[in-house]
């Protein structure tokens, strides 16, 4: 059906998404996964789902997706978040090099925070893209936090950055990785800055979320095209 999976963690971030590529003229298909609702952009060779709130669901949905759908090379994660680093802006799209699950808690034999690279070649095509081409907002490379926790508060944001060492930090994207691990499926996070991860960002959220989404619809496209003209 396709080999690039795109997971919108919330259903406003997969409309918004969706809305993106129709407003791009990218011709969509509506088709049923299962119990899932998806659409499939056959052009761009790329297969639209909702992934679900959380690390576990999130998880789950892509295992219910991969396990319908022969095909699939590579999960891609993408949704809103919020910033741990002053130098981002909102509007701003973080390719993570790197997924970190900042929640996972083991006190019995202490261990680093479980550590998801991005796919390299998938990594290399994006960095490659972004030198080559100028968007209207920005694009950083760097890690991503992801934890099943509304960071709204600058002191915990803070901790977050220092034990991470994240440029923005999401929930589902640790789900993703393992679900892509598990099935030997590459995987990369693309995440929209919408909020500061503080007090306001609940609405701040709401308020950027669709202009974000479409940030990431010009990355997607272009990076479509980009690799198919390369094929």
């Amino acid at each position: 059906m396709a080999s690039v999976l795109v997971l919108a963690p919330d259903p406003t971030e997969a409309e918004a998404l969706v809305q993106g590529f129709i407003r791009r003229r990218i011709p969509h298909e509506d088709v049923r996964i299962g119990t899932l609702d998806c659409v499939l952009l056959p052009a761009l060779d790329v297969l639209i789902a909702v992934g679900g709130n959380g690390k576990a669901q999130y998880g789950i949905q892509a295992q219910y997706v991969i396990d319908r759908c022969d095909g699939i090379e590579l999960l891609v994660c993408v949704g809103a978040a919020g910033r741990l680093s002053d130098a981002l802006q909102i509007g701003d799209v973080v390719l993570g090099t790197a997924t970190v699950e900042h929640d996972y808690k083991e006190r019995f034999n202490p261990q680093p925070l479980p550590r998801y690279e991005a796919s390299p070649g998938i990594l290399s095509e994006f960095i490659r893209l972004t030198e080559s081409m100028t968007f209207p907002f920005n694009v950083h490379f760097g890690v991503i936090a992801s934890g099943d926790e509304d960071i709204v508060d600058p002191t915990r944001a803070a901790e977050l950055r220092e034990t991470t060492n994240a440029l923005c930090v999401a929930w589902e994207g640790s789900g993703g990785a393992r679900a892509a691990r598990l099935n030997d499926v590459g995987f990369i996070e693309m995440r929209g800055i919408t909020d500061g991860a503080d007090g306001d960002a609940a609405r701040f959220f709401h308020e950027n979320v669709k202009d974000v989404m479409f940030n990431a619809v010009e990355l997607m496209v272009a990076w479509s095209i980009t690799r198919q003209s390369a094929a």
